[in-house]
């Protein structure tokens, strides 16, 4: 048994050892102990003193043993500094010390060989072996020949016990272990020739087949399993097919980018002139920003990009203000032309019912906008009233010149390829109903006087067609009380309003002769008759209303407009007298003038 656990075998120093050298070159791990590859000294460590004590003869025998020990150890401090680091190092000494007092009586057995004064004084020639490299045997045939003790065993002093485990000896069975090659041909072990032939038949078979093309290659970069013969080689067709790939690849980049520097760098695209013949309906919702009105345009056809669009409505000074509706546009216009259009309000497929507009207006708008002959819409009016969705407490009195009057609440409505008079006559009512039931109007009626909710709504549009703002509408409102009680003798509940006789009359004159209004008799004519008229004479808006629900306390009785803009109000009748005077000679002086 050998330091190695093994059987006897080869000496344990041959440099064809597997065990013997580093792992850098024979693929195993470097024993302890032994010397490393490159020549360099076998790592030792302290060992003199058990030495000392084991063998004193042998170290008074050759004095010259402890000098050249000691110099060996100063080499090998240096040594090991420079190649482990310090904690490694220590790691590795402590590994290393049991395996050293194994190794000291073969140090002894050297120790007399390594005094010879003829060994040291002649340098050791290499030994090469039939392959040309170094096998490390030469410093130790010259330790042999000047060995006095040559034909002593160097291991019978060594005998271990064996121990469970032990290693079978891998030297001279038939699974030995093959010689270590040096650096320069070392190669790969290759793979089994069934694999070899699987991997080039796939090749052959595959996309990228040998054509039978001369390549040049030398095959050393053959692919794996390759055995080392005609190398692989690549078809003109896969270069082809790759040189395509790479082109498009390239040119579908620079196309990319092209459009991306176009789009953020260059002009929008946009049409030119005023579009095409073709007619299309675009609904701008509420709220909407420039930005998403240029991409409802764009997608309608209106425009060629929502950028230019965008462009165009922040160039001219009215772009901001374009309405939310329906417009009637053309296609493929130019962003200039359609921000023209749009800014135009007549322009807008709507209608707008203003604030005491009346019905005959409405009426006559409805059929201008979807095409209708003059009347249509109000026949459907007269025809249809109960089935446009009126409140109950409407439309029951005999003598109403129009059910429906007060009733088309006042906003404006779109019109869209389906709309028709009916459907738009009762989205009015229908907002206006549910603007009167916000209010609360039927349940104020009693509150303010008044006989049911239908007057209400009459007052609000007698208030709505004489006074011009939320503040005459409050004093116009108590106006219209304070004369229709019982008690008022001034004007004996007669309201005697312009806008009464106006409204039968089909007009909006100031001057007009008071003697001919006394005497026109209708029932909506206050100048003829005492109190309400039977129903509004207009659409009052929310001004009007909230101001009719809230009317001021200041007294009033009589308004006058003598300048035609601003309303006086007066609490007798001698205060109104002059400025009626005044009034009066105004008209005379501007009819003079050809005012």
């Amino acid at each position: 048994m050998t330091e190695y656990g093994r059987g006897r075998g080869p000496e344990p120093w041959h440099p064809e050892d597997p065990l013997y050298g580093d792992q850098g070159w024979t693929g195993h791990q470097t024993q302890q102990g032994q010397v490393p590859y490159g020549g360099a000294p076998q790592q030792e460590y302290p060992q003199e003193p058990q030495h000392q004590q084991q063998y004193p003869q042998q170290y008074q025998q050759y004095p010259e043993y402890e000098q050249q020990q000691y110099e060996q150890q100063q080499y090998q401090q240096q040594y090991q500094q420079q190649q482990y680091p310090d904690q490694q190092y220590a790691a590795q000494q402590e590994a290393y010390a049991p395996q050293q007092q194994a190794y000291a009586p073969q140090q002894q057995a050297y120790a007399p060989q390594q005094a010879q004064p003829q060994a040291q004084s002649q340098p050791q020639q290499p030994v090469y072996d039939n392959q040309g490299w170094d096998t490390g045997q030469g410093q130790y045939v010259a330790a042999v020949q000047a060995d006095p003790y040559m034909g002593a065993d160097p291991y019978a002093q060594q005998a271990v016990a064996g121990y469970p485990g032990e290693a079978p000896d891998l030297y001279t069975t038939p699974d030995a272990y093959p010689p270590p090659q040096p650096p320069g041909r070392r190669h790969l072990e290759p793979e089994p020739v069934e694999e070899a032939e699987e991997v080039e038949e796939e090749a052959e078979s595959g996309f990228f087949a040998d054509d039978g093309d001369d390549d040049g290659d030398d095959g050393r970069r053959g692919g794996r399993g390759a055995k080392g013969g005609k190398p692989k080689k690549r078809s003109g067709m896969a270069c082809l097919i790759a040189a395509v790939v790479i082109i498009g690849v390239v040119g579908g980049g620079g196309y990319y980018g092209y459009s991306y520097l176009k789009a953020r760098f260059g002009a929008a695209e946009d049409f030119a002139g005023e579009g095409t013949d073709e007619l299309v309906d675009v609904e701008i919702p509420k709220d909407a920003g420039l930005g998403q009105m240029g991409r409802i345009l764009k997608e309608a056809g209106v425009v060629a990009s929502a950028q230019a669009f965008v462009d165009a409505a922040t160039a001219n000074p009215k772009g901001k203000l374009i309405q939310p509706g329906l417009y009637p546009m053309h296609k493929k216009m130019s962003a200039a032309a359609a921000v023209a259009l749009m800014i135009d309000p007549s322009k807008l497929n709507v209608i707008t019912v203003t604030e005491g507009m009346r019905n005959a207006k409405v009426y006559e708008a409805i059929d201008k906008k979807l095409g209708k002959p003059d009347g249509t819409t109000k026949d459907i009016a007269v025809r249809e009233a109960k089935n446009l969705g009126l409140p109950a407490w409407a439309g029951n009195n005999q003598k109403l010149v129009d059910p429906l009057e007060g009733f088309l609440y006042p906003a404006r409505y779109d019109l869209g390829k389906d709309s028709t008079p009916e459907s738009l006559l009762k989205q009015m009512v229908k907002n206006a109903g549910d603007k009167y039931a916000e209010l609360g109007v039927e349940g104020k009626a009693k509150e303010l006087g008044l006989e049911n909710p239908l007057q209400v709504i009459t007052v609000a549009s007698l208030v709505n067609a004489e006074g011009k703002d939320h503040d005459d509408f409050r004093k116009m409102s108590e106006v219209v009380y304070n004369r229709l009680k019982k008690t008022n003798d001034v004007t004996n509940q007669m309201l005697e309003f312009d806008s009464t006789y106006n409204y039968i009359k089909g007009q909006s004159e100031i001057n007009f002769s008071i003697k001919e209004a006394r005497a026109f008799n209708h029932p909506y004519n206050t100048h003829f008759v005492k109190g309400l008229p039977p129903g509004p004479i207009g659409n009052p808006g929310a001004d009007a209303l909230s101001a009719t629900l809230d009317p001021d306390d200041g007294g009033w009785m009589f308004f006058v407009s003598v300048d035609g803009n601003k309303t006086t109000f007066t609490q007798t009748y001698e205060e109104h007298q002059k400025l009626a005077a005044e009034f009066q000679e105004r008209q005379k002086q501007k009819k003079e003038n050809g005012g």
